[in-house]
């Protein structure tokens, strides 16, 4: 064999091997599985959130926002609602598999459904990008007071 070979094999069994190793590294007690709601009722919450004591600046300006445009489908505190909307306090929207402009496209353009079974959320209207800024450390926020980073 010649050298480009060998290297070419070698570039490709190392990659293969970082592959599998980062698919066991998914953190305990996550999972990017949807939670059973078979029991709940329509309009239940769907996710137990902890709430921190104190919210930054921005945070408490996107508590507001999020009061009066998102929990009325994805509950307070972003509990999620049973055939509303999911929780956003779940592993799924991490930052690093939902990042921060997710959410401002999600308000801007809506989403077409694919975790969850609720169906299409549609844009939002009356929310500047500054408004889901703070909506964004809002839910950021509760996501690190209940190990989601």
């Amino acid at each position: 064999m010649n050298k480009l070979t060998l290297l070419v094999c070698g570039v490709l069994i190392a990659g293969a091997a970082v592959f599998v190793y980062n698919l066991s590294q998914q953190p305990a007690g996550h999972s990017m599985e949807v939670p059973d709601t078979s029991s709940l009722s329509q309009g239940d919450p769907i996710a137990q959130v902890r709430v921190p004591a104190t919210f930054s600046a921005p945070a408490q300006l996107g508590k507001v926002a999020f009061d009066v445009k998102c929990a009325v489908c994805h509950g307070a505190n972003a509990t999620g609602l049973e055939g509303l909307a999911p929780p956003l306090v779940h592993k799924i929207y991490e930052p690093s598999h939902h990042g921060d402009e997710a959410f401002q496209r999600a308000v801007q353009y809506g989403v077409q459904a694919h975790h969850w079974r609720f169906g299409d959320m549609p844009p939002v209207a009356g929310l500047t990008r500054a408004d889901v800024q703070g909506i964004v450390a809002f839910v950021r926020e509760l996501q690190r007071e209940n190990g989601i980073n």
